[in-house]
């Protein structure tokens, strides 16, 4: 499987799971199912990007830091919108998406299929 997809894969199940546990936050019940579709688009996008870089370069670590980054940026895109009781929830949304963005940097480029070489 190419890196790209196995990113978009990962990513889009990790952002699923991510989303689905928001439940254990009562102030966010009432928007749950766009919570779960937001984790998993953020997911689904972090995850693509993570695999492009993999494709691009041989770098665990560049691999995994740009998951990272976008899972981070993403994370902090949603945190910065105020929630029904009035808080922000930097930390509960974005150490979460951050970690997931980085486990699916590694997953595309430990796992995907390396970019044919063409003669």
């Amino acid at each position: 499987m190419s890196k790209p997809l196995l990113g978009l894969i990962v990513g889009s199940l990790l952002g699923l799971l991510d989303g689905a546990f928001a439940w254990v936050y009562p102030v966010v019940r009432d928007q749950y199912l766009s919570v779960v579709l937001g984790s998993t688009v953020k997911g689904l996008v972090a995850g693509l990007i993570a695999g492009f870089v993999a494709k691009k370069t041989n770098s665990m670590a560049l691999g995994i830091v740009t998951g990272f980054v976008f899972g981070l940026l993403f994370a902090y895109l949603v945190a910065m919108t105020e929630m029904a009781d009035g808080k922000h929830y930097y930390l509960e949304i974005m150490l979460p998406g951050s970690i997931l963005g980085g486990i699916t940097g590694f997953v595309a480029q430990r796992y995907g299929r390396p970019a044919r070489k063409t003669a």
